[in-house]
């Protein structure tokens, strides 16, 4: 069933914005779509839905094969995916190896009954799109200002940015306004410092 043993770890990177992405080995993590295509939006963690199942495929793919892989993809993104940290996340080899040892002797019972498993397969993803995180509050959460202030500082309309929360989607201009946002008050920071320094240096000239 194994056959790929290494110390290699796997490691996922979210931006403020949601952009994705994974590494196994220093080398991106193949999405395989070509044989298990179950997300339109690539990879995704930290909830149980389309993209951390593909995700989780891809991961058990790596280490064992198709058909373990394919019939534990979804047990492997609620036990472990849903679980990682929205941002940044490592995860070994080994750890994943060890979750597909427990599972390789529950193979055969959880292929002999798909009948059963298909239901709450189909719930689970119905449950996904409820709990997958409104990409519009982790914004506001980061910079640490509510909704209405966003909208204040994007010069738009806050029912704008309310219709953003509620399909979970900020366009590409709303996208391209938050990261010039995000850039001038690290420019800002930038400026600071350099006056604290200088600062700094005529005092202890003065001295």
């Amino acid at each position: 069933m194994i056959v790929n043993r290494n110390n290699h770890v796997f490691k996922g990177h979210k931006t403020l914005l949601g952009a994705r992405y994974v590494t196994y080995g220093e080398v991106e993590l193949p999405l395989r779509y070509d044989v298990f295509a179950q997300s339109k939006s690539g990879f995704d963690w930290g909830y149980h839905g389309s993209g951390a199942i593909q995700l989780a495929f891809s991961m058990l793919y790596q280490l064992s094969n198709e058909e373990f892989a394919k019939a534990h993809a979804s047990q492997f993104a609620s036990d472990v995916v849903k679980h990682f940290n929205a941002r940044d996340w490592v995860l070994s080899a080994v750890d994943v190896l060890k979750w597909i040892k427990e599972h390789t002797k529950e193979e055969e019972k959880e292929l002999s009954s798909p009948a059963q498993e298909s239901k709450p397969h189909t719930s689970s993803l119905k449950k996904s799109k409820e709990e997958k995180p409104n990409v519009v509050k982790e914004v506001c959460r980061e910079l640490g200002i509510t909704q209405k202030q966003l909208a204040e500082i994007l010069e738009i309309p806050e029912g704008t940015v309310s219709s953003w929360a509620v399909k979970n989607e900020i366009p590409r201009l709303g996208k391209k306004a938050i990261e010039f946002y995000i850039q001038n008050q690290k420019n800002q920071e930038i400026v600071e410092s350099y006056k604290k320094f200088l600062s700094l240096l005529n005092a202890v000239d003065a001295s």
